[in-house]
């Protein structure tokens, strides 16, 4: 963690504490501001309360091998904050409330790899993976320790980049969701992760060269972060508390879980593989204001207070288009491209997103954050337009 010559000019929250301001001091249209907070208030999601329920009825569940494998919430009500200039300047709902922010997990999983990257346990994110791996143990109490004849031909361990295809694999494929891994983790195969085309050739198609083909797949995302696990030898929320959480001050209440069947034996202890997301429940427990303050280490560039808790070059790399998907850069970072995500907003701006809605956007040249939970999907573009236009 490097410290930044000269102490930085901006406002930065202690643990605890985020100072408001009312909207009329920071120059903002109070009326406009407030007729933002409405919409979002009045634009809620319409999906079922009960995530289980929502899961179903939403076709995850409909998927092949959809069921949940991880915990999962009831979810609260409309929330959200505005962050403006580094103080709040607007709230709804709960802030407080942990809830699941499904894949906004992936950008805090990316975030686990570039701290890798940063600290040499990756020397590169264009690495090869296959070289980084050992053999997975998998912890499996419910396998039986007796007739161990029965078991001669099913190895004990398995190998995450074991095929032709998946040696092809770098770190930048999985971040950039265009490696086309192959397989199945955690009883989820990648063909079941929202299925296309035929399904009589989901098992037999030709396998894209990897960095070719941009697929939204949870699979492959669960597979980083198993690898990054192994990387660091321990597991990801311990990274992520030490590294970032507590040095941005967040709360003790967020949790990062996996699955049920997710976990393995490293070093002699037993370790959970956590969820790049909460596509089978499991993912990132969180409140708004942790929401808030992670969004806000990425609109600084990775630097809080003083410290650089993560490298402005990652921040940088993790904002730079997919080639083949230009409105995404690492996992999970949606950029503007074009303008064509939110018009309203410089091409600049980039949101963290997942399923729910869940929205944290980020906004470099109006030094601006929102977080918008349970939002309607089509509406988040609008609620940024309306705070945009409440600004001086």
């Amino acid at each position: 963690m490097a410290t930044i010559p000269g102490f930085s000019q901006h406002y930065f929250p202690d643990k605890g504490v985020w100072e408001e301001k009312e909207p009329s001091e920071m120059k903002v249209n109070p009326e406009k501001l407030k007729a933002a907070v409405a919409f979002a208030v009045r634009e809620e999601s319409d999906s079922d309360k009960n995530l289980k329920m929502a899961h179903y009825l939403g076709g995850f569940g409909r998927e092949p091998f959809g069921f949940p494998v991880g915990p999962m919430r009831d979810r609260g009500e409309a929330t959200g904050l505005i962050v403006y200039q580094g103080y709040v300047i607007a709230k709804w709902g709960n802030p407080e409330r942990v809830d699941l922010t499904f894949s906004v997990a992936k950008s805090i999983l990316s975030t686990t790899v570039g701290l890798a990257v940063d600290q040499g346990l990756i020397r590169s994110e264009k690495d090869l993976v296959y070289p980084y791996m050992a053999p997975i143990i998998p912890y499996e109490p419910q396998r039986p320790a007796v007739n161990k004849s029965d078991h001669l031909d099913q190895e004990d361990v398995f190998d995450l980049f074991d095929t032709e295809h998946n040696r092809k694999i770098t770190w930048e494929h999985l971040l950039r969701q265009t490696s086309d891994w192959e397989g199945t983790l955690w009883g989820k195969p990648d063909w079941a992760d929202r299925p296309e085309g035929n399904s009589n050739e989901w098992l037999t198609r030709t396998r894209h060269e990897p960095g070719t083909v941009y697929k939204y797949n949870d699979t492959r995302v669960n597979v980083l972060a198993l690898a990054a696990l192994n990387v660091w030898r321990k597991p990801l929320p311990v990274v992520l508390k030490e590294h970032i959480m507590d040095r941005i001050g967040a709360s003790d209440t967020w949790r990062w879980t996996g699955y049920e069947n997710s976990f393995v034996i490293l070093d002699g202890q037993i370790m959970q593989s956590v969820s790049g997301g909460s596509h089978w429940g499991g993912g990132m427990f969180i409140n708004a204001y942790d929401q808030a303050r992670f969004g806000y280490l990425t609109l600084r560039k990775g630097k809080w207070k003083d410290q650089q808790v993560i490298s402005e070059e990652w921040i940088n790399k993790s904002r730079t288009p997919t080639s083949v998907q230009t409105n995404y850069g690492f996992m999970n970072y949606f950029l503007n491209t074009d303008r064509k995500e939110i018009p309203a907003a410089p091409e600049s701006a980039f949101f963290h997103l997942g399923a729910g809605t869940n929205m944290i956007y980020v906004d470099e040249e109006n030094d601006l954050v929102i977080v918008s939970r349970w939002i309607k999907n089509e509406q988040k573009a609008e609620l940024v337009k309306l705070v945009l236009e409440s600004l001086p």
